[in-house]
């Protein structure tokens, strides 16, 4: 007798189409979204509620967040503009109650201030800057690093004059035929930390010489030369190119007065061409020969708060 023959594949169901799948799939990642929000309203609602012992605590005052105005600020933004520390890390600072506006705890970084409330960061009072101007200038030759000058020469003013309507200042020198970074601004607190010798600000030079500088020389020079005005030396002293002994890069921190002609001089070398690439961490990258640009927040920053010998 024959058997009835049976499908191999009559136990499985028939295959969905790809519609019915992504329905599917939607109804399921709706069905977690919406637990989720649940859970979370529910932890935020056992935070809200007081607890057992809470009767047994000194309760800190917390102040509230005021309505934001043209003259308001985020406070992780303002303590970033007083020049703290970044936004973000001052966001983590007000979250983990470290920062007081007027003797009150905030813990909301999105907490309106203004100039005249007090800020706290760690117990210390800290201030928004107002109008401070920061400027980096590609320095060319031919001209003077001063404001005025009784000779009617070409200043360095003369060339950031329609930058700012703020009266700044350069940080430091460069001489007439020195070329390169050259910093400007208004904050005579960091041009005094850029310029005290006890920081050894970092900088770095491009040198052109007149004749290859000999082995002897070299040595010379990394060990230390006498000047008129006292011993010399420089950090570093690199060939800037084996097969052109004439170019040199030289890392110095003495903010002397033309110590890096006068270091070569010394031992018979004219300076043909002198270009400071850095200065206190900033360079002349894309700011053309002539040009300037306003410093970020960050490069300020990193200024204001420089470890000894670390730009």
């Amino acid at each position: 007798m024959k058997k009835k023959s049976t499908s191999n594949f009559s136990q499985f169901s028939k295959k969905k189409s790809n519609a019915a799948i992504k329905e599917q799939f939607k109804q399921e990642k709706r069905k977690y979204k919406k637990e989720r929000e649940e859970y979370f309203e529910k932890k935020k609602a056992e935070t809200r509620a007081p607890r057992p012992d809470a009767g047994n605590k000194k309760e800190v005052p917390v102040a509230h967040t005021r309505p934001e105005t043209p003259d308001n600020m985020p406070l992780n933004k303002f303590i970033a503009h007083c020049g703290v520390c970044s936004r973000r890390d001052a966001a983590e600072m007000i979250k983990s109650g470290k920062v007081k506006v007027n003797n009150i705890l905030v813990t909301e970084p999105g907490h309106k201030v203004t100039d005249k409330d007090e800020v706290r960061v760690n117990g210390k009072k800290v201030f928004r800057a107002k109008n401070l101007v920061y400027i980096l200038l590609n320095k060319p030759k031919d001209y003077i690093t001063t404001t005025a000058d009784p000779q009617n020469r070409k200043t360095v003013i003369d060339l950031i004059i329609k930058a700012t309507p703020e009266r700044i200042y350069p940080v430091g020198r460069l001489d007439r035929n020195t070329s390169g970074v050259l910093l400007f601004t208004n904050d005579g607190e960091l041009a005094q930390k850029l310029t005290h010798p006890s920081n050894e600000v970092k900088k770095i030079y491009a040198v052109t010489l007149n004749k290859p500088l000999e082995k002897k020389d070299f040595d010379k020079i990394l060990n230390g030369v006498s000047l008129e005005d006292g011993p010399a030396s420089v950090d570093v002293l690199a060939y800037a190119d084996i097969t052109d002994k004439t170019q040199l890069g030289v890392e110095i921190h003495s903010g002397r007065n033309r110590i890096v002609r006068r270091i070569f001089e010394h031992l018979g070398y004219d300076v043909k061409n002198l270009d400071r690439v850095m200065f206190a961490g900033l360079t002349k990258k894309n700011v053309e020969r002539g040009k300037w640009r306003f410093l970020s927040e960050k490069e300020v920053r990193d200024l204001k708060y420089f470890g000894k010998g670390n730009r």
